[in-house]
């Protein structure tokens, strides 16, 4: 995304994973100061790539995949700006399918495809959709969808689709409107460009779904004012491609006497909701986070990440600054809605300060209990590990530039992880001993 300190995760590339970050993960925003901290845990201090490209800790090593601008099996070229992805099932034997988002708008390298996947042809985003071998080779790439616009985060379904969210309500020369989430079929055979306008017109980050009532949660990142957490009820519970479609119910979270979640900074503090039908979901004349008094809503600066786990609905805060307008600082909250109890509870808060700084996609290690967050902050860029203790360690550095790490995930197989730097977009294949985690 184009805003650094971004928060703890995004919906991407863990849409499909259960996640339940019990204990705190406060170690990996705070840790002592010194470079050797963390990497005293996990695999070990960095190794210099001398290519000058990926730094990995001794015994890993990478393989580049999938750039920017490579050529594709069926014309066009790999569009840029890499970001969230998923992991599905392939449609041979022991392959596997990527769906990854572009968060381009308006320029980079254009995606290709034919016109009944192309949505406005002003707009430069989409998604691509690769077919991997186990080891991580590229089989074949397409472009999944095409015309839409700043394809940031999502999440995958539970009837394995991927929804694809433009972070954004329009920009200059757009043919069609923008800011909604667009369903995607792995296999190319059922997606068609068309906008799930039921789920809102909004900045969209991420997408957490109920895999039992399909009731989905949806994050905005906005400002002026700051965005809202929204509930979205289909009408249809059939669970196929196409059931948000059908419509449903759009509604944005209310906590009375709290406007601004910023102002909870004590894990364990719990609220009862209240959810607010949105008006007008189209946003046809005014924008959906201002179509509520702020004295009946309640918003929060930069929220991002959301994930289904442990039958709750998780989503994240990155950060909030007083200087940006809201109540209170923080480096990054997350916080976990119980749709049983209609409560919301403060999980995480963050601090700022520490090594690391502005985790963003996230997924969970087969290896050790722990995670594995892509960095967008200041300055140099990380993948960061935790142990199943919530020490941190750098496992890998963007040696090439200062841009972000995006699209962390693991194969199925847990054999390869798959991360993206996205500009100059690429997409890595990572492998190695991943048993000799330290703890």
């Amino acid at each position: 995304m184009s805003v650094s300190r971004r928060g703890v995760v995004k919906g991407g590339a863990a849409g499909a994973l259960s996640i339940a970050l019990a204990g705190s993960l406060d170690t990996v925003f705070q840790t002592s100061a010194g470079a050797e901290v963390g990497e005293a845990y996990g695999y070990g201090p960095l190794v210099p790539d001398p290519k000058g490209v990926l730094d990995l800790p001794k015994g890993f090593s990478y393989k580049a995949i999938s750039a920017e601008g490579d050529a594709m099996p069926g014309g066009g070229k790999v569009p840029g700006k890499h970001d969230g992805t998923a992991m599905f099932p392939g449609g041979r034997r022991d392959t596997i399918r990527m769906v990854r988002n572009h968060e381009q708008t308006a320029s980079g390298v254009k995606p290709t495809a034919p016109e009944r996947l192309v949505y406005d042809p002003a707009a430069y985003g989409g998604t691509t959709t690769l077919e991997l071998d186990r080891h991580g080779n590229v089989l074949d790439q397409e472009v999944s969808i095409a015309g839409t616009a700043t394809n940031c985060a999502g999440g995958s379904t539970p009837w394995g689709t991927w929804l694809t969210c433009e972070e954004t309500e329009g920009f200059g020369g757009q043919t069609k409107s923008h800011g909604w989430v667009f369903e995607v079929d792995p296999t190319g055979r059922r997606t068609r460009p068309e906008p799930i306008t039921a789920m809102g017109r909004f900045a969209h980050e991420a997408v957490a779904i109920d895999p039992h009532t399909h009731v989905a949660y949806l994050t905005e990142d906005a400002s002026g004012p700051f965005g809202l957490f929204y509930r979205f009820s289909p009408r249809s519970h059939r669970g196929q491609y196409g059931t948000y479609l059908h419509g449903g119910r759009l509604e944005a979270m209310y906590v009375p006497g709290l406007p601004d979640l910023s102002v909870v900074q004590e894990p364990g503090k719990r609220f009862r909701v209240k959810w607010v039908k949105v008006p007008d979901p189209s946003a046809a004349k005014t924008s959906i986070r201002k179509q509520f008094e702020d004295e009946k809503i309640t918003r929060s600066q930069k929220l991002e990440g959301a994930w289904w786990g442990h039958g709750k609905a998780y989503f994240v805060a990155s950060f909030s600054d007083t200087g940006d307008g809201a109540a209170a600082d923080h480096a990054g909250q997350v916080w976990v809605y119980d749709p049983r109890k209609e409560t919301i509870e403060l999980e995480l808060v963050f601090k700022p300060g520490g090594r690391f700084d502005g985790p963003d996609n996230i997924t969970v290690s087969p290896y050790g209990g722990g995670v594995i967050l892509a960095e967008d902050g200041d300055g140099e860029q990380y993948l960061v590990g935790t142990t199943r203790k919530g020490k941190p360690f750098a496992f890998a550095r963007n040696a090439f530039n200062d841009s972000e790490m995006t699209g962390v995930t693991f194969s199925p197989d847990g054999r390869t992880l798959f991360a993206n730097r996205q500009t100059p977009g690429i997409t890595f294949a990572i492998t190695g001993p991943w048993h000799r985690v330290r703890y």
